[in-house]
C-alpha cells in the first residue's frame, strides 16, 4: 500500500489510535516509567513494533518507498524531527566560547565521525552482502549520534555543566551536520552525487559539501541566533508581552533552515547554533531579566517539541522493524556497532587524558543512534538506492537503531545514577 492509501481509511484511524493511546498512557504512567530502568524511547519502540506486527493492512515498506515516489515524505519527516531537536538542544546547552570547552564535542563530531565511518565500513563489508561503497554509505548513515533519545544522558538545562551530558548532547547536535559530507562522499562513490572533477577530482565535494557547508552553516546559525535575539530583546525592552513563543520558535527554525538551503550551507549546523546563540552572545552566556525568562519559556516549548518528536519518530522506527530482514549477520553488525565501533572511535579520537576515566568510559558507551540515521537513510533511498542494496541498508540501519535504543535505554538510568553517586561521594567532605 502507498502512503496516500495509508492516509485514507482504517490504517489512518489505527495510526492515530496508536499515537494517542501511547501519549495518554505515557503521561499517566510517567511516575512508574521513571522508576523503571527503561527509557521512554524503548517503550515507544516496543509499542511501534507491536503495532506494526499487528497492523492490517500492513504498514508501508521502507524498502519500496522509492517505487511509490514517497521517500521524500519520509526524508521531510525525519529532517523536521532533527531540526526541532537541534534547536531545543542548542537553547539548553552552555559551553564557553573557547577551544578548551568545545574540544571534546568537536573532536567527537569530527575525528570521531571519521573513525566511526572507517571502522563501521570494515565491519559492514566483512559481515554483510555489501560492496565497499555501499558498506561505506551504511557506515556514514550510522555515524551521527542522537542527542534526544536517552533523556538521562542529555543535558538537563542551561544550569547543567556535567561533562558527560554536555559532551554527548553537543556531539549529537554537531555530528548530524558533520556526517553529511561523509554520506555525500559515499553517494558520490556510488555515482549518485556529483563530486566534481575541476580543478581536481572531488573538488565540489571538498569545497561545497565539506568546507562551505559546515563553515557557512556555523556562521549563518550564529548570525540568525544573534539577529533574532537582538530583535526579541528590543521587543521585550519596549514592554511587549511575551506571548506567541511557539511562533518565534518554529519561525526561527524555518527561517534559519531556508536561508541555509539557499546558501547551500548545513541546515543542521545552522539551526543548532541559532538555538545556541538566541538572545545571547555565545552558548556560555545567559540572558538577563525578561530575556532570561522568555528564554526559559522558549526552552519549555522546545522540551515539549522534543517529546513529540521522540514519540512519533521512534514509533515509526518500531513499526518499520517488521520489514527488517533479520539474520545473524545483521544482529552481529548492530551489536558490534555498539560494543566495538563506538568505543574504539571514541578512544581513537579522544585521548583518555582529555577527560576523567569514568567520563571517558560513559561517553564511549553512549553513542546512541536515532533520528539522524533515519534521515540519512531516507536521503540515500531518495538518491536512488534500490533493490537488494536498499534491503540490506534498511535492515542493518534499523536493526542498529533499535538495538541502540534498547541497550542504551536499559543501561542509561543505572549507569548515570552510579556516576552521579560517585561524583557526590567525591565532593562530600571527609570527617
Amino acid at each position: 500500500m502507498t502512503l496516500s492509501e495509508l492516509a485514507d481509511g482504517p490504517a489512518l484511524t489505527a495510526g492515530v489510535l496508536l499515537i494517542g493511546g501511547v501519549l495518554v498512557t505515557m503521561a499517566l504512567a510517567e511516575p512508574l516509567v521513571k522508576r523503571l530502568p527503561l527509557s521512554p524511547a524503548l517503550v515507544y519502540l516496543l509499542c511501534g513494533w507491536i503495532a506494526g506486527s499487528l497492523a492490517t493492512p500492513p504498514l508501508p515498506d521502507l524498502m519500496n518507498l522509492h517505487q511509490q515516489g514517497q521517500v521524500s515524505l519520509l526524508s521531510m519527516l525525519s529532517e523536521s524531527a532533527v531540526l526541532l531537536s537541534l534547536f531545543a538542544i542548542g537553547m539548553k546547552i552552555r559551553i564557553a566560547a573557547s577551544w578548551a570547552a568545545w574540544r571534546v564535542p568537536v573532536l567527537l563530531a569530527s575525528a570521531g565521525v571519521l573513525w566511526s565511518a572507517a571502522l563501521a565500513t570494515l565491519v559492514a563489508w566483512l559481515l554483510l552482502p555489501l560492496s565497499w561503497p555501499l558498506a561505506f554509505l551504511l557506515a556514514a548513515m550510522l555515524a551521527p549520534t542522537d542527542p534526544v533519545l536517552a533523556s538521562d544522558v542529555q543535558v538537563h538545562g542551561e544550569h547543567d555543566r556535567d561533562g558527560v551530558r554536555v559532551s554527548l548532547s553537543a556531539e549529537g547536535a554537531l555530528n548530524d551536520a558533520t556526517a553529511y559530507p561523509v554520506v555525500m562522499l559515499a553517494l558520490g562513490l556510488l555515482g549518485l552525487h556529483e563530486l566534481g572533477d575541476e580543478p581536481f577530482a572531488g573538488a565540489r565535494w571538498l569545497l561545497v559539501d565539506l568546507l562551505w557547508s559546515v563553515s557557512a552553516g556555523a556562521l549563518l546559525g550564529i548570525a540568525c541566533g544573534r539577529g533574532l535575539g537582538w530583535a526579541m530583546q528590543r521587543k521585550l525592552a519596549a514592554g511587549s508581552v511575551r506571548d506567541w513563543d511557539e511562533l518565534l520558535y518554529i519561525g526561527a527554525i524555518g527561517l534559519t533552515y531556508a536561508l541555509a538551503m539557499l546558501a547551500e550551507a548545513s541546515p543542521f549546523m545552522a539551526v543548532f547554533l541559532a538555538g545556541a546563540t538566541l538572545m545571547r552572545q555565545h552558548p556560555a552566556t545567559r540572558p538577563e531579566g525578561e530575556a532570561q525568562e522568555y528564554g526559559q519559556q522558549l526552552q519549555a516549548f522546545g522540551a515539549r517539541c522534543e517529546r513529540l518528536v521522540e514519540v512519533l519518530m521512534v514509533l515509526l522506527i518500531g513499526a518499520a522493524l517488521v520489514h527488517v530482514s533479520w539474520s545473524a549477520a545483521v544482529l552481529l553488525f548492530a551489536l558490534l556497532m555498539i560494543v566495538a565501533v563506538r568505543p574504539l572511535s571514541v578512544l581513537l579520537s579522544l585521548p583518555r587524558a582529555q577527560l576523567p576515566r569514568i567520563q571517558h568510559g560513559l561517553i564511549a558507551w553512549f553513542g546512541i543512534r536515532g533520528v539522524g540515521s533515519m534521515f540519512y537513510l531516507a536521503l540515500a533511498l531518495d538518491h536512488g538506492i534500490k533493490g537488494a542494496a536498499a534491503q540490506s541498508l534498511v535492515s542493518a540501519c534499523l536493526a542498529c537503531i533499535a538495538l541502540s535504543i534498547a541497550l542504551h535505554g536499559i543501561s542509561a538510568t543505572p549507569l548515570m545514577n552510579a556516576y552521579q553517586k560517585r561524583r557526590s561521594a567525591r565532593r562530600r567532605p571527609v570527617g
